[in-house]
């Protein structure tokens, strides 16, 4: 039975995405008790959300060095091609921060007004660096994973949210925090960011360094009908990189658009403030499920017989975050308690996300699914089938946010109602495409 193999993966990574979503949650806590909290919430959740989207299509460097990376020749063309477009992805960001391109996006789109527009342009001048470092750590976390080594991904990660907790902690009074409140989420980023990446190099560098000098061998008969028989090429790489950043980019690009329709909406900026508690929040019970794309990878050497139990694991992990989130969203007095004591909102926001968070409770049901039908086309090299899924999920996205009635559902529900519905449709998308160009016999 492969299960108690899976569980052993997934177990840390599970361990960290929780107390990840917990971190950011005191990091919440810590700016909704700053001076100013709902400008400073606002403020970091609109520039965070731009850094984040611009950052997305580098989040498949991880299912690239998993897949890709068979020895250090293959591992160096990747890595250069990270830093090439994390460098890129830096310079959009800085012109966000500098240019009157911020202007038009920050002040015009997002109808933030001038004291708002303010702190966001400072906070993206500190985020410039993000996507380099961001891109550097799905790389390394992808070759841990490769090896198995997830302990050191989650130990890596949990380091950093430790300083990231310490930093709100210890910073929370400090005189120039309090004149100028948005750099409480910076630093307490930074540092997490920084402590996670030494962790990881240090961890790549005494684990996955030797299997890359000796070369990774054929992991099985359902990786080896997909492998190629030339050394990785940079059209290669770009063939099997393009469709997976498009579906990152568009799904980073989902956040935004909520955040410009529901920013626009009356009272927009106590709803984005909304919205920045209830993203990860939310996110916290179900986020490890993405993780599930990584497992038909990782046990290749299974075959068939493995695929099969990684997807009735799959679902079942599901389930499981399914019924969590029902008892932590939906019984009354739990969701007051995480908002209002654990999370420090003030009445009138905890009431704005109560409806929101009840609705993220069913994310679960459709990331399961959708994250082994990833796995599948990452294992067999056929990332094109997955390409259709990204412009489904941006149009049921924005079709929702138009198609939903104000009257009925507004503010932040309305976002996350209209996420939840690009969310189906990317999964529907996934099944049909993956399933329609799957070879009869994966281990044929």
């Amino acid at each position: 039975m492969l299960y108690p193999q899976l569980t052993r993966f997934l177990l840390p990574l599970v361990v960290t995405m929780v107390a990840h979503g917990l971190g950011m949650q005191v990091l919440n806590g810590g700016m909704a008790r700053v001076p100013r909290p709902t400008e400073t919430l606002a403020a970091f959740a609109l520039a965070w959300g731009i850094a984040d989207f611009l950052a997305s299509p580098l989040s498949p460097a991880r299912q690239i060095s998993l897949v890709l990376a068979e020895d250090m020749r293959s591992f160096g063309q990747i890595l250069l091609f990270v830093l090439a477009c994390g460098g890129g992805l830096a310079v959009v960001v800085g012109a966000l921060a500098v240019t009157p391109l911020g202007t038009w996006v920050i002040a015009s789109l997002h109808s933030a007004p001038e004291p708002l527009e303010k702190v966001v342009r400072f906070a993206l001048l500190w985020l410039i660096p993000y996507p380099v470092i961001e891109g550097l750590r799905r790389l390394l976390s992808g070759l841990l994973f490769r090896i198995r080594r997830t302990q050191v991904v989650s130990a890596a990660t949990m380091v950093g949210i430790g300083v990231s907790i310490a930093a709100v902690v210890l910073l929370l009074p400090a005189p120039f925090v309090q004149r100028r409140p948005i750099w409480l989420p910076l630093i307490a980023l930074y540092g997490a960011q920084l402590v996670d990446l030494m962790i990881l190099l240090w961890g790549c560098r005494r684990y996955a360094l030797p299997h890359l000098r000796r070369g990774f061998a054929p992991g099985g008969p359902t990786a080896t009908e997909h492998r190629v028989a030339q050394p990785l090429s940079k059209l290669y790489l770009i063939r099997f990189f393009w469709p997976l950043a498009l579906i990152m980019a568009i799904q980073g690009m989902s956040r935004p658009a909520v955040n410009l329709f529901i920013s626009r909406g009356p009272q927009g900026e106590e709803a984005l403030a909304v919205l920045a508690v209830v993203y990860t929040l939310g996110h916290i019970p179900y986020g490890w499920l993405n993780e599930l794309r990584s497992l038909p990878t990782a046990f290749q050497e299974e075959g068939e017989d493995g695929l099969r139990q990684i997807r009735r694991f799959s679902f079942s992990c599901g389930l499981i975050s399914f019924g969590i989130m029902i008892v932590l969203f939906w019984i009354s007095p739990v969701r007051e308690f995480i908002l209002q004591d654990l999370v420090g909102l003030q009445p009138d926001l905890a009431a704005r996300g109560r409806l929101p968070l009840m609705i993220f409770a069913f994310f679960p049901l459709v990331v399961a699914p959708r994250s082994f039908f990833h796995g599948t086309a990452l294992l067999q090299r056929r990332t094109s089938s997955l390409a259709p899924s990204a412009p489904s999920r941006i149009g049921a996205t924005l079709l929702a946010l138009l198609a939903l009635p104000p009257a009925a559902i507004h503010g932040a529900a309305r976002g996350i109602a209209a996420l939840y519905c690009g969310f189906v449709m990317e999964l529907v998308a996934a099944w049909w495409f993956v399933r329609q160009d799957r070879p009869r016999r994966l281990g044929k």
